[in-house]
């Protein structure tokens, strides 16, 4: 016998049909976000730069509560716009970010960038070999292993707070000194200390204060940088 089947007129309506009926582009759904998020927040603390790339990550995440948590050094902008119209290379702690990172929008900023401007090595053998040898994570060996390029550099953090506290002991210890220092490290493990101790350091950074941050945190921080830079450029 063949399968009953209900009926579609006692079928319950598809919510995306009222969409069918009301529909929007990307770009107007992108910009009703916007809107959105400054009707929720019509008084913050920061300034209209900061703002630029706070309400991007709001827009990422959904997460009003980042409100509270969002840190910018006071050279943090200027850095970031600085280093990004340089070409400056950029360190990544996760293939997770080198795969979100547009390189539409970074060359929108510098022509100079491509693929290999982006540098991860956590998944590098010798790192990998490293890591092993030690019985430590592969995140503090893809920071070491990346060091000739780290002054100057912009350096993201989204998933590992040691490699951060590595960086963080490069800076103490070594006097590297990266052009911006994107710290957004997630989880419940040297997460929070990471970061307090980052910007205890002289070095420009925007960050998450306590366990809050992630992979496509950090990217959105990038983007909303990119988008600076090119609205200042002449």
């Amino acid at each position: 016998m063949g399968r009953c089947q209900t009926p579609p007129s006692t079928l319950r309506r598809a919510m995306i049909l009222d969409f069918y009926d009301h529909p929007m582009t990307g770009e107007e759904i992108e910009a009703r976000s916007f809107a959105i998020i400054d009707q929720s927040v019509p008084e913050h603390r920061f300034s209209p730069a900061e703002w630029v790339v706070v309400r991007r990550m709001l827009h990422t995440t959904a997460d009003l509560g980042l409100l509270d948590e969002v840190r910018f050094s006071p050279d943090a902008i200027l850095a970031a716009i600085t280093a990004l119209r340089a070409g400056r290379p950029i360190f990544v702690d996760s293939n997770m970010i080198r795969a979100g990172i547009s390189q539409a929008r970074l060359r929108k900023v510098c022509p100079d960038y491509s693929l290999d401007s982006i540098s991860c090595h956590v998944a590098d053998k010798v790192v990998a070999e490293e890591a092993r040898r030690h019985g430590m994570p592969r995140s503090i060996f893809a920071v070491r292993e990346a060091r000739a390029r780290l002054d100057g550099a912009i350096a993201v953090f989204g998933n590992a707070p040691v490699a951060l506290l590595e960086l963080n002991r490069m800076i103490i210890e070594e006097l590297i000194r990266p052009a911006l220092v994107i710290a957004m490290p997630v989880g419940f493990v040297h997460v929070t200390e990471s970061k307090d101790e980052l910007m205890a350091l002289d070095v420009p950074y925007v960050a998450v204060a306590g366990r809050r941050g992630g992979s496509p945190l950090a990217v959105s921080v990038l983007h909303a940088l990119c988008s600076l830079a090119v609205a200042k450029e002449g």
